[in-house]
């Protein structure tokens, strides 16, 4: 018989089937347990910031990353640490203790207002062209005719005060949506952006509402180096400073409500 669940005479089918199953399994677990370690590696204790010795068994080899858009490759073992001095205090010696802000958290990133060291480089879409743009420079881009459009509309802060106006309209052009207002600011005339979730374009009273800052904190909004061209840490850190004011924009935001 030339096949009857055995290969050979000794060796079954089940059995190689099985072991080759169980030495694929364990494999597997080590391969994502050591690519896993590549970022959030090697430990540091809380708080002394002492870094505890590598794993000798699981340590990730160099692995070159290609960037798109020919932005070039790295190689790297462990992802870059964050090595930036924050302005936060500890309430306790102890670890796992809250920390507070020791400066002015809106401008010193902490807290909700904290923001991820990103490439300080445009996000672009598939074909290289930026992701997100100002109307100006995309005619082709509307308002729907059942929105208001909020161009030439005061911006107004939790105070209600008048903090500037409108000016124009930026799109993200992967997915034809709104992402930022282009707001002229009262005074100074500066321009800064704001994050569409933070606003509220009230049709009856014909204005952005904003909650998350008052009007005298529009002028510390981080700027953009380029007035058309804005870079993913640009991103993060306007969206961290809208975010920030939720909770410090206000003395009574960092009260308990009961």
């Amino acid at each position: 018989m030339i096949f009857s669940g055995e290969f050979v005479n000794g060796i079954d089918l089940v059995d190689v089937t099985l072991w080759a199953f169980t030495i694929f399994f364990f494999w597997l677990i080590y391969y994502l347990q050591r690519e896993g370690m590549r970022e959030g590696y090697p430990l540091e204790e809380d708080p002394s910031g002492r870094q505890e010795p590598a794993a000798l068994l699981f340590v990730p080899p160099k692995k070159t990353f290609h960037l798109p858009n020919g932005r070039g490759s790295i190689e790297l073992t462990y992802a870059k640490g964050d090595t930036r001095e924050l302005a936060l205090s500890r309430t306790a010696q102890w670890a796992g203790s809250p920390f507070v802000p020791s400066g002015d958290p809106l401008k010193d990133g902490v807290g909700p207002a904290s923001y991820a060291m990103r490439a300080d480089v445009p996000d672009l879409n598939w074909d290289g062209q930026d992701r997100i743009s100002p109307y100006r420079l995309n005619p082709d881009y509307t308002v729907s005719a059942q929105d208001i459009d909020p161009r030439g509309l005061d911006v107004v802060g939790l105070d209600r005060k008048v903090a500037g106006v409108v000016t124009d309209l930026w799109v993200d052009r992967a997915e034809a949506i709104i992402r930022y207002l282009e707001v002229k600011l009262a005074g100074s005339g500066a321009i800064v952006l704001l994050p569409v979730p933070f606003c509220n374009v009230s049709k009856t009273r014909k204005r952005v509402e904003v909650d998350a800052i008052k009007a005298e904190h529009f002028a510390g909004v981080p700027r953009t180096k380029s007035a058309d061209r804005v870079t993913r840490l640009e991103e993060d850190m306007i969206s961290g400073y809208y975010g920030g004011g939720t909770l410090y924009a206000t003395p009574q935001r960092q009260e308990p409500w009961l």
